[in-house]
């Protein structure tokens, strides 16, 4: 090597070292080191992903940014990452300049062969237009009505005679509640997205082709932030690994939505049935494309499925844990019982509840509020950022680099729930008296988002995880088999790693009876409750 080369190349070393130290010094949070960023660290910590960023947000105060790819040119634009669970800076992110702030090309990139251009895959005039189309049918009585059908169904006829079979066969017979929840949610959005029960609960856990395909397809769009872009593009043109998966798993599925399209078309055209899943709501609004429709169901179906579930996998962990909390919860569900249907424990278990009896159960709404705010069933979601911006705190984000918000983080800070933070306490979401339920300032509880993409679904989410919960904890005590680990997994959906193996007890309800006020009334509704649950669900 020649003098003037080894000069060169002294020159550029030095270059790079005045430039990385001037990068480093402006950043705060996780280490970075020179050329790969900060993915040494998220390598290093990848198995408590959520825990390592909560820490780092502490340290400093609520914002960081880090960067993942330390070259010059790429570093303070597309390699930047600003993470945030200030309340300031996500009401500016999510709300006051939501217009900034929209998915961006690579989150529809990753998305698109399986959701297209659906509703959570797409922003602006797109978004809009399908926002506005949802937003009327999730304001229907007739849609939630629908929800409680299909959940009351499943849980009665499905999740009741399974666990009623574990509790039989003792500490032999422990289940995997989180596997028992997924095929349960999944059933109930399927019925209420197009009107069929894929029946992935049914006796003997069958298997779904549907099903199946689905998992599989969402798994492999997942993958797909593990890789830069480039790399699972030419995965995807060569049909290696995880991408022929997901072209395979994509066809079953286009392939069964749309036998199921074609026949709600020639169905609602005569006239003969009357459908109220939101595929025939859609239908009955406009000639949208078959590609449009599809996009539309599975979009609610990724949203609706793993959400809820997982939500009540932690709570049913987090109550098995702190018996003072399930205590109050079978009591609250008791009373409420006595109020509509007597005294007598036989006739609480008779039928499902209704629309009114699950209303008033306030503190079980604020446990699984409570759970949400440490166990958010997404940690962490992201954005792109269109034009230079500063957020409220001072921080500057350049155009084309990205903001991830920890929604993990956001329900850990001491500055914004108090020195308690961490202890599971529903009391924290009701009112002085306990009789009302009050929600926190949706900027501090990102659980179901914020602002103009704040979750459609949310009233139809409590509904349903009520019911589920208030069935269940009213039979059946649950606690954690012997030995099982409760760990969570990394992925861009809080599951527990190793599932949650629960062994199942029945409860005992007389006991609970006596422990009613002597002055609560025997029953304060004229009408039977058959009569009720046959209206509502």
């Amino acid at each position: 090597m020649d003098v003037a080369t080894v000069v060169l190349v002294i020159a550029c070393v030095g270059a790079y070292v005045a430039w990385f130290s001037r990068l480093a010094s402006g950043l705060k949070g996780p280490r970075v080191w020179p050329v790969v960023g900060s993915l040494p660290g998220l390598i290093q910590h990848s198995e408590r992903m959520h825990e390592w960023i909560a820490d780092n947000l502490r340290d400093t105060g609520g914002t960081y940014q880090t960067c993942i790819c330390a070259v010059p040119g790429l570093a303070r634009r597309q390699g930047l990452v600003t993470v945030t669970c200030d309340p300031l800076n996500l009401e500016h992110v999510l709300k006051t300049r939501f217009d900034n702030y929209p998915k961006g090309p690579t989150w529809h990139a990753v998305f698109v062969d399986l959701l297209g251009d659906g509703i959570f895959n797409s922003d602006g005039d797109t978004w809009l237009f399908q926002r506005k189309t949802a937003a009327l049918e999730f304001t229907t009585r007739t849609l939630r009505a629908a929800m409680s059908r299909w959940v009351c169904r499943s849980i009665h006829h499905r999740l009741l005679p399974i666990l009623e079979e574990a509790a039989a066969a003792g500490p032999a017979g422990a289940v995997d509640l989180q596997d028992l929840l997924l095929r349960l949610t999944f059933d109930n959005i399927c019925g209420l997205a197009f009107g069929r029960d894929p029946e992935t609960l049914a006796l003997g856990l069958p298997e779904n082709a549907f099903a199946t395909a689905f998992d599989h397809a969402t798994e492999a769009s997942l993958h797909r932030f593990i890789f830069p872009e480039p790399v699972w593009r030419f995965k995807k043109w060569l049909q290696v690994g995880m991408e022929a998966t997901l072209t395979g798993s994509v066809s079953h599925v286009d392939r069964y939505l749309s036998a199921i399209i074609k026949s709600r078309k020639l169905e609602l055209s005569d006239g003969r049935r009357d459908y109220d899943d939101l595929l025939s709501r859609f239908m009955k609004k406009g000639a949208y494309t078959d590609a449009f429709l599809q996009h539309v169901v599975l979009s609610f179906i990724l949203a609706g499925r793993d959400t809820s579930s997982v939500a009540l996998s932690w709570f049913f962990w987090l109550v098995s844990t702190h018996p003072a909390v399930e205590r109050r919860i079978v009591l609250e569900l008791a009373g409420v019982l006595a109020n509509s249907r007597g005294r007598d424990p036989a006739m609480w278990l008779a039928t499902p509840l209704a629309f009114e009896e699950v209303d008033r159960l306030v503190y079980l709404k604020a446990a699984l509020s409570e759970t949400l705010r440490l166990y958010p069933s997404v940690p962490e979601d992201s954005k792109y950022v269109m034009a230079n911006d500063v957020l409220p705190d001072g921080t500057f984000v350049p155009a084309g680099s990205s903001i991830t918000y920890s929604i993990y983080s956001a329900g850990r800070m001491k500055s914004v729930w108090g020195e308690d933070c961490l202890d599971f306490r529903p009391e924290r979401w009701l009112s002085p008296d306990g009789k009302r339920f009050e929600p926190h300032d949706s900027f501090k509880f990102v659980a179901f988002n914020a602002g103009p993409r704040v979750c459609l679904g949310k009233d139809l989410a409590y509904l349903q995880m009520k019911s589920i919960a208030a069935a269940v904890l009213l039979r059946h005590r649950l606690t954690v088999a012997p030995g099982h680990r409760i760990e969570q997994k990394m992925s861009l959906t809080l599951f527990m790693k190793n599932g949650l193996r629960m062994n199942v007890q029945d409860r005992d309800l007389s006991s609970i009876a006596t422990e009613l006020s002597p002055s609560q009334p025997e029953v304060v509704a004229p009408a039977p409750v058959a009569e009720v649950v046959v209206a509502t669900c």
